[in-house]
């Protein structure tokens, strides 16, 4: 290889070299991804600080639990209703709806508190009740066209470079992770009253959501579209299922484990970081002779530690992506699912731990930049599911596998938030690590490698 094709390789695998290459795409796919980067952005600013949300509203740890089920449902059946109704309506078509559907569910956030205990048919309804209507909206377009994206990315990149492929998108996307919460985080500082800051944020996202939508409409063209063209229901599930190429489910078994246990825990991060930990962020910024000092309260510390995390995830992803293809797949995914199974042992235990030796606000910098390099393995966990696929059958594979692993998951929080309330945080976390070292193993002992990276 000479040293321009080094040079130009190296170029790629950065952050400058994915961005030119988002620009480079056609069109319609632009479009689509920056309508992504902006649904994207609102739905990080806005989805892991609900839990304190409802909370602030009244509602048990348990209901926090079930808050991240019902999103659990929400991520196994939208995609295979929004695949039909992409079919019956046309993709642009398709693509307003679902965005008005969301921006939709950011307003009845927004507007949750105002509502008040209402009395329906004899059954009371409190405020918090209305997040979970909210939840059921939100997540329209973020569940819509998630096997289009996979089947996109394979027609268009060369088997040994999926990972790489993958990375470009998944770090597009996921600087709206990092943009998101650290947006969030500004606006959750400007008023001391956590559920009156929270509302600037979910107005934002309003905003951002009618801006998503229009321009997605007026600049998308669907024309050469040739996803989804047909869908036959319940029988091509479970031809679908019939189908599923055998390399897939040493995967789908081990990914399905890792998930449960992070789905256990994962609403409950931000309720770690304000209730039981009550950590905030305070020191004194020294520039050009003037002091500034900072005094971040714990719920606007947590969206800067999900910018941590996030910077971590985008400054590793694209490496990971190269270094499997000289590795393989399977050991940079199985290092995502380790660092998976481990943080949540890491965020309840890790800053109480280190407590002598640093500020607890730091040790909790470190564990969520810790779990940053979770990050660091999907784009190969998605080259690894949607390699073995037929030419074609990309978007039906990655489906299938998805419905199938989110249908398993979508008891983990509610369980999560049983053990959370009757028991203690220590235990749900705990129990939670335990599960995902286990589906960590099993991949270890029989996932397969891609044969491409072979």
């Amino acid at each position: 290889m000479s040293r321009e094709q080094v040079a130009v390789e190296a170029d790629e695998s950065g952050l400058l070299g994915v961005f030119r290459q988002l620009f480079a795409l056609r069109r319609d796919v632009l479009v689509l991804s920056l309508a992504m980067f902006a649904f994207s952005l609102c739905f990080q600013m806005t989805s892991r600080f609900l839990p304190e949300y409802v909370v602030a509203l009244g509602a048990s740890g348990f209901v926090v639990g079930l808050l991240g089920t019902v999103g659990n449902i929400v991520s196994a059946v939208f995609p295979y209703p929004g695949g039909a109704i992409s079919d019956r309506i046309g993709s642009r078509y398709a693509l307003t709806v679902f965005g008005l559907v969301s921006t939709l569910g950011f307003g009845v956030w927004l507007v949750a508190p105002g509502l008040g205990v209402v009395t329906v048919a004899g059954v009371t309804i409190q405020p918090w009740a209305w997040v979970f209507v909210g939840l059921l909206l939100a997540q329209g377009w973020k569940s819509f066209g998630l096997g289009a994206t996979f089947a996109v990315v394979k027609q268009a990149t060369e088997p040994s470079r999926l990972a790489a492929g993958f990375a470009s998108t998944e770090t597009v996307r996921r600087t709206a992770f990092l943009i998101g919460p650290v947006l969030a985080a500004v606006l959750i500082g400007l008023h001391p009253e956590f559920t009156v800051s929270f509302q600037y944020v979910l107005a934002v996202a309003v905003v951002f959501g009618i801006v998503g939508t229009v321009a997605q409409h007026v600049l998308y063209d669907a024309s050469e579209d040739s996803i989804g063209d047909s869908f036959d229901g319940i029988d091509q599930i479970r031809r679908d299922l019939r189908e599923m190429p055998d390399p897939l489910w040493p995967l789908l078994v081990g990914d399905t484990l890792v998930r449960f246990a992070n789905g256990m825990v994962y609403v409950f991060f931000v309720l770690v970081v304000t209730q039981v930990y009550e950590v905030g962020f305070e020191t004194t910024v020294s520039l050009a002779d003037v002091s500034y000092g900072i005094d971040l309260s714990p719920e606007a510390f947590f969206g800067y530690l999900l910018g941590v995390e996030m910077l971590i995830a985008l400054l590793s992803m694209a490496p990971a992506a190269k270094a499997a293809e000289r590795v393989g797949l399977k050991p940079i995914v199985a290092l995502g699912f380790a660092v998976y199974a481990l943080f949540p042992v890491v965020l309840i235990s890790g800053p109480e731990v280190l407590a002598p030796v640093m500020p607890l606000s730091w040790a909790m910098i470190l564990a969520f930049a810790f779990s940053g390099l979770r990050f660091a393995g999907l784009p190969s966990h998605k080259a690894l599911i949607v390699g073995p696929a037929e030419q074609g059958a990309g978007g039906r594979v990655t489906g299938t596998y998805y419905l199938l692993r989110n249908t398993v998951v979508i008891p983990s929080a509610a369980l999560g938030g049983y053990l959370w309330e009757f028991a203690s945080p220590e235990i749900a976390f705990t129990t939670a690590a335990v599960i995902g070292v286990v589906g960590t193993g099993y991949f270890l002992a029989f996932g397969e490698e891609f044969e491409a990276y072979v």
